[in-house]
């Protein structure tokens, strides 16, 4: 006589049945997604209203040192690529669910409500939508912060060399110095006579750094810009 083969699907639906209804199964899983959706909805709002609070109670020893930065870090970071560095509030993109399902994973490590978000993104994303290179962090303490998520798109390698001129006043007037020298250069010789002296090649250089300086001039003020030093950590539009 051959014994019957064992369908362990048949075992484990007979087990579930001895123990819990259908029902029950169903109210469980309906009370869990509740519960998550609620807990969704608690992140989304401390990330959108943002509690202000310099620190959280974080296990430190539970926290990744790679993604531990001091706020000097960030600043400089901020500065050589015209970031800024905001509370979540003031952010207009969207926040991926990966960075809601990251924040549920450590309040769950860590025992913990986080609150005190920040974020790292160009100008613009605080104004309008974009995707570049967002990061979330999240305050530990004594101007440390944690980095929670990074979403969207890597910024350009050249952004660096092309955000210094606005780094602050003295790389402004080194970089319109430069520019301006650059521009006599192309002027071709017998130009404006037989052949360029020294005396006329500076006469050219001081006119289009003078012209040079007059347009960064207008632009900054009628464009309200201000240097990456002083608009790292600004809540302004017009900064």
């Amino acid at each position: 006589m051959l014994l019957k083969k064992t369908n362990i699907e048949e075992k484990l639906q007979q087990l579930k049945n001895k123990s819990i209804s259908e029902n029950e199964i169903l109210t469980s899983v309906k009370e869990i997604l509740r519960k998550d959706d609620l807990n969704d909805e608690r992140i989304l709002k401390n990330v959108s209203n943002n509690n202000s609070t310099n620190n959280n109670n974080f296990k430190l020893d539970l926290l990744e040192t790679k993604n531990i930065y001091h706020l000097d870090q960030i600043k400089s970071i901020c500065i050589d690529y015209r970031l800024r560095f905001l509370d979540t509030k003031f952010f207009k993109g969207d926040l991926p669910y990966e960075a809601i399902s990251k924040i549920k994973h450590i309040e769950k490590k860590h025992n913990t409500e986080l609150k005190g978000f920040k974020i790292i993104a160009p100008s613009k994303l605080f104004k309008l939508e974009n995707a570049d290179d967002p990061l979330l962090f999240a305050p530990i303490g004594n101007g440390y912060y944690y980095l929670i998520h990074k979403w969207g798109n890597d910024l350009n390698p050249i952004r660096k060399w092309l955000m210094m001129p606005f780094r602050n006043f003295e790389n402004l007037v080194f970089t319109t110095i430069l520019f301006s020298f650059l521009i006599t250069l192309l002027v071709p010789d017998g130009l404006f006579s037989n052949g360029m002296s020294s005396s006329e090649f500076w006469m050219i250089f001081f006119f289009m750094f003078k012209s040079v300086a007059a347009v960064v001039i207008y632009y900054g003020f009628a464009a309200g810009k201000n240097f990456s030093t002083a608009i790292w950590d600004s809540k302004y539009f017009n900064a």
